[in-house]
């Protein structure tokens, strides 16, 4: 059984116009010591999914239907406490999007990790929790000495790899990277992608990797969920889908991207802009900026059609009709 199962989630949010459909019927699964990547455009819905799984979404987000089952226990049916006491931080941790406003910037950053640990492991004291916090340092490269510095004295990747060594104090089974390079350059970024995936594979870690690089899914991931205005349009391994792309958002995103090892090529533009989710369009929400779109299309939501082993695509044209 797959460690994480998302099935159809439905995530709006409430606002004064009405009900944003941040995710609606949204769905994939993540094996053990998986790394998935979750790729679309910013507004699709890939950090909503992420909060809902943790259930911390925001004021006026709420779950209203589909199931996250991790281990085979229903995360949405779960009440408040157990969440924060079994499942939070404990079973699953999260990187929030830029290092640079996630931790407190009034706290010394060994406080924050020390109350992490000893929140979820009773057991453990002030001294031993910051003992396992050095260690823990250490293990994502940075000197256990500056432990007890504030966040403004570190710099951006140092915050980006003291949130990661936070996120692994309380030995979790699945990590939640959002935007891990944010706000980075280049080569700090680099060293910081590289030093997830190193420890994924140390620990064994299921990881879920939001974003909206491709190239950072195909270098860190085995799989790869392509997300479009809420919905899931193409899932499969990262060989399969980057190979052959098979629904038109995929296949312009990666048409998108530019290959320093092709010719002189000019590169693909996805016409038109993300729809409005409040009042998204009928049938397939990419019908508007789709090339392809049929009249099926604009009236019926595409099933998730199986074109392979571990490869599906929400899209009529890979389906019989």
């Amino acid at each position: 059984m797959p460690l994480l199962e998302v099935k159809d989630l439905k995530t709006y949010y409430t606002t004064l116009r009405g009900a944003v459909k941040a995710v609606d019927g949204s769905s994939f699964n993540v094996e053990k010591a998986e790394a998935m990547g979750l790729a679309g455009e910013s507004g699709c819905g890939k950090s909503t999914i992420a909060l809902s799984i943790l259930r911390i979404l925001p004021s006026g987000g709420k779950i209203v239907g589909g199931n996250i089952l991790y281990k085979h226990k229903d995360l949405v049916s779960m009440d408040e406490d157990e969440v924060r006491q079994d499942i939070r931080w404990k079973e699953i941790a999260i990187i929030f999007q830029g290092a640079m406003n996630a931790l407190n910037p009034v706290i010394k950053v060994s406080d924050q990790i020390v109350e992490a640990i000893t929140l979820h492991d009773k057991e453990a004291g002030t001294r031993e929790a910051k003992e396992r916090g050095a260690k823990l340092f250490e293990l994502v490269g940075v000197d256990p000495s500056q432990l007890d510095n504030y966040p403004h004295e570190f710099s951006g990747g140092m915050r980006q790899r003291a949130m990661i060594a936070m996120a692994l104090a309380c030995n979790p089974s699945l990590l939640i990277a959002d935007e891990p390079s944010t706000a980075l350059d280049v080569i700090v970024a680099a060293q910081v992608l590289k030093l997830m995936k190193d420890l994924k594979e140390k620990f064994q870690l299921a990881m879920i990797l939001i974003t909206h690089d491709l190239s950072i899914i195909a270098e860190t991931c085995e799989s790869i969920s392509v997300m479009y205005a809420g919905h899931i349009a193409e899932y499969g391994t990262v060989f399969d889908v980057f190979k052959e792309p098979l629904h038109p958002y995929t296949q312009g995103l990666i048409g998108a991207f530019p290959d320093i090892k092709a010719g002189r090529t000019r590169m693909t533009a996805i016409e038109g802009s993300p729809p409005d989710l409040l009042q998204p369009p009928s049938g397939c929400r990419f019908h508007p900026r789709c090339p392809y779109a049929m009249d099926i299309c604009r009236k019926k939501k595409p099933a998730d059609f199986n074109v392979g082993k571990t490869h599906t695509v929400a899209c009529w044209l890979a389906g019989k009709e």
